[in-house]
């Protein structure tokens, strides 16, 4: 039996140019968000959805700094987010909010960079949904809604999105009271658009795909996808649960608008072969890198 050592399996330091660059995304990160807030959210008296949004509300009823309300609320869930994800996570996350809330007291000053209403929500929640996923992809968070419920997921039968929509009605429905039922509207829309912005710089702009073929032409098709899609492929031994058949599955990696082409190959050359396609957020390492093809 192979043993285990505590060195293979311990957590390691990211070497020091990662946490620089770890550093900085969130810093901006963390800046754009309070330049979402407070330049084009909260002077229009629209709010974010989870722990941001009651910090907007509890400033704008006590008058106290919207700053001083995001540090404070946000603290009880980084220690949550420690003993759930760990202490690089929790030191990311409280240094996001805290260059958050300096920042957010930094700008209060400064007058909306409009008050057109639909403007200031578009562009508010796109800045601030782009401020939050620099952060999540960076291995932290600005907002304790989402370690909240990593935390109740455990315990009753609904998913990490769910909980938080459930959350979120309640919270962008107070905003009602506390502003106005339009202004309730109109956050609604800013939180849908902060959490497209999210999604997007989360998983990526270029959407690439993963593709497993099974076939009997396998090194034809593998050929045919290195020459015309400048793809490199990768060839997997594979065995027929049914048939005891010896199968040669093929991998590879394309963008979703090398698709088309991709089923294209396969079609010309083995109709009845097995083809799955799924995307996926992030691709690292290996040779991804396009070739030129003539």
């Amino acid at each position: 039996m192979t043993e285990i050592t505590n060195t293979n399996i311990q957590h390691r330091k990211l070497p020091l140019r990662k946490v620089i660059l770890r550093v900085i995304a969130i810093t901006i990160g963390a800046i754009l968000m309070a330049t979402g807030l407070e330049i084009f959210l909260v002077p229009n008296h629209v709010i974010d959805g989870g722990i941001t949004g009651i910090s907007i509300m509890l400033a704008h009823i006590s008058g106290w700094k919207l700053g001083l309300f995001l540090f404070i609320l946000n603290l009880p869930f980084v220690y949550l987010g420690y003993k759930q994800l760990g202490k690089t996570f929790a030191f990311s996350t409280i240094y996001g909010i805290i260059v958050l809330s300096i920042f957010t007291s930094f700008f209060h000053p400064i007058p909306p960079f409009t008050e057109d209403i639909l403007l200031a929500t578009v562009f508010g929640g796109m800045i601030l949904g782009i401020g939050v996923g620099l952060v999540i992809r960076n291995g932290g968070a600005l907002d304790g809604t989402e370690i909240l419920a990593l935390v109740i997921t455990k315990k009753v039968p609904f998913s990490v999105g769910q909980i938080i929509m459930f959350i979120n009605v309640f919270i962008l429905g107070a905003a009602g009271f506390v502003f106005s039922w339009d202004r309730a509207m109109y956050s609604l829309l800013a939180y849908v658009i902060a959490a497209k912005a999210i999604d997007t710089v989360v998983a990526g702009l270029e959407e690439s795909k993963s593709v497993w073929i099974i076939s009997d032409e396998a090194e034809e098709i593998g050929n045919a996808v290195n020459a015309r899609l400048g793809r490199g492929v990768t060839y997997l031994k594979g065995e027929g649960a049914y048939t005891g058949d010896n199968k040669k599955v093929i991998f590879s990696i394309i963008t979703r608008l090398e698709e088309s082409k991709l089923t294209t190959i396969v079609e010309e050359i083995d109709p009845s072969a097995f083809l799955a396609i799924a995307d996926i957020s992030e691709v690292r390492g290996g040779r991804f890198k396009k070739r030129d093809i003539h």
